[in-house]
């Protein structure tokens, strides 16, 4: 027979609950590319959560764009493995891209089609209505400035034209987390701008942003956080004020001694004495 709790006798302290901590919105783990016997991305580890606007950053070869491909099922890793929202694409490719848009630095373009044309194609493999898709690829061309363009064929448009029809594509399906490599190569001052402040709402809704520029001051001035790889590896990751006190740079140091400094980039060179 069970003895009764005295009425003055305290209950035992119960634990608190363990508050349920979200996965991130990418997460890498000993991420690994070769290609021949070249390492380009080399056991590269890093979390990014969800709604932040994280800026990833390397000099020319350092393995970004490798990065971005393999986050995005372009290319098989070697070794290691990568969640996009909880999900392993190689267990379900098909899924991580109902939920991701890219942005490539290089434009494979469908460019026998008009402006439009490859909005609705795009909207319509996404799974979007015909009317919703109509929608959304009119309020996106006139959003970017391209609605006086929208017939003529992609291969008759200019450089910054083509990043921003092709933005449009990757923004159509409403992604949650977008992948942009060097989004702002070839856009005039003002489409950035308006390409910018899209980002920084997107960001602000909740939507995660892997964005790679080597514009520094566009990703100091948008970027709550940023990861720097050298060589295929990770040297940094932190915000900016994290990094100058792990790198001892001093509180104002700008992005670009902060970048220098962590990939030991010699920037003097002797003069070309037969210049000028």
């Amino acid at each position: 027979m069970s003895e009764e709790r005295d009425a003055n006798t305290p209950e035992a302290p119960t634990e608190p609950p363990i508050p349920s901590v979200p996965a991130p919105a990418i997460e890498l783990t000993g991420l690994r590319k070769e290609f021949r016997g070249t390492v380009a991305v080399d056991d590269l580890t890093l979390r990014v959560g969800r709604g932040r606007f994280f800026g990833f950053l390397g000099p020319n070869g350092a393995g970004k764009s490798t990065t971005i491909k393999m986050l995005t099922g372009l290319l098989s890793p070697t070794a290691g493995s990568i969640r996009i929202e909880g999900v392993d694409p190689a267990q379900d490719l098909l899924g991580v891209k109902r939920v991701i848009g890219v942005l490539p630095e290089e434009l494979p373009l469908y460019e026998r089609l008009s402006g439009e044309e490859y909005l609705l194609f795009a909207g319509r493999m996404y799974g979007l209505s015909r009317a919703e898709t109509r929608r959304r690829a009119d309020e996106l061309l006139d959003f970017l400035s391209l609605a006086e363009d929208r017939g003529k064929l992609i291969v008759d448009y200019s450089q910054g034209m083509r990043k921003k029809v092709a933005l449009a594509a990757a923004l159509i399906h409403s992604p949650r987390v977008l992948f942009l490599d060097e989004p702002l190569n070839g856009i005039d001052p003002v489409s950035g701008r308006v390409v910018t402040d899209l980002l920084s709402s997107l960001s602000k809704k909740g939507v995660t942003i892997f964005f790679t520029s080597h514009v520094l001051d566009v990703v100091e001035r948008l970027c709550d956080e940023v990861a720097v790889i050298d060589r295929g590896r990770l040297v940094a990751q932190g915000t900016l004020d994290e990094i100058r006190t792990q790198r001892e740079v001093g509180g104002h140091a700008s992005l670009e001694d902060v970048f220098l400094k962590l990939v030991a980039a010699d920037v003097k060179r002797p003069d070309l004495a037969w210049l000028g």
